[in-house]
């Protein structure tokens, strides 16, 4: 039998409108750029790595507690961030077309290209200005002049008629109240990111939960930024979902505390499912630090677009609290009773977005089989994430057949997630629902209804075919052994 891996992102794209995974939002009025719709499959995939994350950083560690900050908060938190002044991107026009594009990865683009040709000295002498244009201060003009210099056109009008590059914020800005501008100096954010709501509840939390450093705060929440350049499916839009963790632990011990998340991070991809050749650790060089960070990773996953982020791993020293501690006058220590002494505690930070952590799982479960002269599409996602668990087929529309189908379909429904379907030739139904990722097929048939003692069903297993009879009874059994022990392929 020959497999197929995915190669190309649009298979994915196809796949996931086609089986109700993801929509583009507001598709009947054209659509909204950069903006997604999770439909059923998709829902449930999407709650199901979200549930997984929550109960390993929460459940499994006796330090770790959640929390549910709002989407809204005060203007100066964004100030004591940094996110108000230094919160942009470097963008361009081109004249002709009215087309905004960022300046850097316009840059990119043309060394790009560049290699293409093999003109590789070349490639490299730019990649070096690139690399060493100025900070925020000097930044804009230094791209411009490489842009100049190097007549770098635009992509689609190809025209050579460029603005001056100007910072663009990402934050959205909003209205608050009845009378409220969004112009105004204490005009309100959608969060452009959930971290700083676990920062200023630190204290919050540190007292009612009778936390004691080291210690964690989780969070799942909406995050928007308004990238100009968003783009590649779900990897990058405008309205996303993070996953972060913070931890909270003694200036020192820091350097241990993030190698060892670091460490555990990257094991969790795995136990989703993730092949293990397609996920490694790509540290940040110290001269590409974030201004917050004393160390940084990003987990990363070979997508058909490239090697590309999914976590990041941070120690963001002790900026945030003392941020937030300076702009509010409120105290954000942490005083050690048997040390006996006090200190603003260092951050450990865990970020994952949980729209590319579905992106990632439907990329890396995807394959095309040649089956007897056919192809099948299947996703092989782990059991624990597949969207629906168990589908349940009479094999023809016979009362006999339905009525132990759907009495099936009521005694698992409790614990999974589970789908009748009567509809269409029995192959045809196991294909949809290799497509959708379903582990296991149960069909009832007249050997199964008809022979002497216990009723017996046969069940199918998604990833290689396979079929065994079961006693209706020991169904609930032979599903959790299989969840258990399963492996990606």
């Amino acid at each position: 039998m020959s497999v197929t891996e995915l190669e190309s992102l649009d298979t994915i794209v196809s796949l996931a409108k086609a089986r109700g995974f993801i929509f583009q939002s507001s598709e009947i009025y054209g659509g909204l750029g950069a903006v997604y719709d999770y439909g059923p499959l998709g829902a449930e995939l999407k709650r199901n790595i979200r549930e997984l994350w929550w109960k390993e950083m929460t459940q499994r560690h006796d330090n770790i507690v959640g929390l549910d900050a709002a989407i809204f908060m005060h203007p100066k938190v964004w100030k004591a961030s940094g996110h108000v002044d230094g919160f942009n991107d470097p963008m361009i026009d081109d004249k002709q077309s009215n087309k905004r594009y960022r300046a850097d990865m316009l840059v990119e683009g043309h060394i790009a290209k560049l290699r293409g040709k093999g003109k590789e000295e070349e490639a490299d002498e730019l990649q070096k200005l690139l690399d060493t244009a100025g900070s925020r201060e000097g930044l804009c003009k230094d791209l411009h002049n490489i842009i100049m210099d190097n007549e770098i056109r635009a992509p689609e009008s190809g025209a050579f008629d460029w603005t001056e590059v100007r910072q663009f914020n990402l934050m959205f800005k909003t209205q608050f109240g009845a009378t409220s501008s969004a112009d105004d100096d204490d005009a309100v954010y959608l969060r452009p990111e959930t971290a700083q709501g676990i920062f200023v509840n630190f204290k919050n939390v540190m007292d009612t939960a009778r936390q004691k450093i080291p210690f964690g705060i989780a969070q799942v929440g909406k995050a928007f930024r308004n990238e100009v350049v968003a783009r590649q499916f779900v990897f990058r839009m405008r309205e996303f979902e993070q996953m972060e963790m913070q931890y909270f632990v003694e200036p020192g011990t820091d350097g241990e505390s993030y190698e060892n998340w670091l460490s555990k991070r990257l094991k969790w991809h795995k136990t989703l499912g993730i092949r293990e050749h397609k996920l490694r650790t790509h540290p940040h060089p110290k001269d590409k630090l974030a201004h917050y960070a004393a160390s940084a990773a990003d987990i990363e996953y070979q997508y058909p677009i490239g090697w590309q982020e999914v976590e990041g791993i941070h120690n963001r020293t002790d900026f945030d609290l003392s941020q937030h501690q300076e702009y509010s006058g409120k105290k954000l220590q942490y005083y050690d009773q048997k040390k006996q002494k006090r200190y603003t505690p260092y951050v450990i930070e865990t970020s994952i977005g949980l729209d590319r952590a579905v992106m990632m799982a439907l990329c890396d479960a995807y394959r095309e089989e040649e089956v007897d002269g056919d192809t099948r599409t299947v996703l092989k996602l782990n059991p624990e994430i597949a969207p629906t668990k168990v589908g349940i087929f009479p094999l023809i529309k016979k009362d006999k057949l339905q009525d132990l189908a759907h009495k099936i379909e009521s005694d698992l429904r409790a614990d999974y997630k589970v789908l009748y379907d009567e509809s269409g030739s029995i192959g045809k139904r196991y294909r949809r629902q290799d497509e959708a990722g379903t582990p296991f097929c149960i069909t009832v048939d007249f050997d199964g209804v008809e022979s002497e003692g216990e009723d017996t069903v046969t069940i199918r297993y998604r990833d290689d075919m396979t079929q065994d009879r079961v006693p209706v009874s020991r169904l609930r059994e032979v599903i959790d052994d299989k969840m258990k022990s399963w492996k990606p392929a």
